[in-house]
């Protein structure tokens, strides 16, 4: 053998014995990473104010989660920018397995919706698991004759721009799913965006806008009352919380489903043996009885899927939503 392949034989087995040592370093970082994980606090990241649906939901559960690990979960309220702030609090937090962010539809929409964000949506964050999923409820003023979907699309299509739907501000959830709607039956309506959802059903309550995608949670005791009627429920399947209303597509627009949704999600790069963990411990906390009736007061459906699974969902969100921006022309240049 010559010098010359005597020094290539050595420096390729240099090459193995140092990958295989990194290998096995970081194979045991992982291992000491989950070692006893979790060892204190957790940190869960609200990208809303104190006092909203989506904090009263992650309070409930990490009562119990707490309960579950052994160690205090603390809620942090990171509120602005249309969930933006707090979600970028996460991308830049250490991965190392003691900060989560629980986030909304609204993770899926923002990459379509703004010119530019802090952070990426897919690569910056560690899918943990889809919490659960919840329908909107199409409601309308009373006054508006109209007492199904097709009652309303026959009114409004013979009426083009002469109604208007209200949404809790531009590229929110009930804004984009109205959207939808109004896209996949043809026709043209007034968008009324408002600085939150409390705000936009005074209006309706008061005959000032149309239409509202409504919470079950907000929309139920108007509802009952009689201040709102309640046309359709926007998910694929009725909701047990109001079985007697129909779907959309059920209505007459084929294949329509909207839902909201809860997720948690964790920094890009936490090691996979927490990301185990962690999950295993969300799955058993959902399905105890007073978190998932918590959840089922706002007709929410516990979900709890695997990390790849909740990967794959938000990957086709973000695809549906900016199909649907893109037709809308809606950017917003700054947060």
């Amino acid at each position: 053998m010559s010098e010359h392949q005597c020094n290539r034989s050595w420096v390729i087995g240099f090459v193995v014995c140092l990958l295989s040592l990194v290998f096995f370093q970081a194979a045991a970082v992982d291992a000491a990473a989950v070692d006893g994980y979790p060892n204190r606090a957790l940190r869960i990241v609200v990208p809303y104010p104190a006092g909203g649906g989506t904090d009263a939901i992650a309070r409930t559960m990490a009562l119990k989660l707490s309960e579950t690990i052994g160690q205090p979960v603390v809620i942090d309220n990171r509120s602005g920018a249309n969930g933006i702030i707090g979600t970028d609090v996460v991308a830049k937090a250490k991965p190392d397995g003691y900060t989560a962010l629980i986030t909304l539809a609204i993770h899926a929409i923002n990459p379509s919706l703004y010119a530019k964000l802090p952070y990426d949506s897919a690569k910056d964050f560690t899918p943990i698991t889809l919490l659960a999923e919840y329908p909107y409820v199409i409601t309308v003023h009373p006054s508006l004759p109209v007492r199904t979907v097709p009652e309303l699309i026959r009114f409004a299509k013979v009426r083009p721009k002469a109604l208007s739907y209200a949404s809790s501000g531009n590229g929110s959830g009930p804004h984009l799913g109205m959207k939808l709607f109004e896209m996949s039956a043809g026709l043209q309506m007034v968008h009324v965006p408002y600085k939150g959802a409390a705000t936009a059903m005074t209006d309706l309550i008061a005959g000032r806008v149309d239409l509202f995608f409504n919470n079950f949670l907000a929309a139920a005791p108007t509802i009952q009352s009689g201040r709102l009627r309640a046309l359709a429920v926007t998910s694929a399947k009725r909701s047990n919380a109001m079985l007697s209303l129909p779907t959309v597509a059920e209505a007459g627009i084929p294949q329509f489903a909207v839902t909201g949704w809860y997720g948690l999600l964790m920094p890009a790069g936490v090691p996979q043996p927490i990301v185990t963990s962690l999950h295993e411990s969300l799955v058993g906390t959902l399905r105890a009885p007073e978190v998932a009736d918590k959840l089922a007061r706002e007709a929410a459906v516990v979900v709890a899927n695997n990390p790849q699974q909740f990967s794959v969902f938000m990957r086709a969100e973000t695809e549906r939503w900016a199909h649907v921006i893109q037709k809308s022309q809606l950017k917003i240049e700054a947060y």
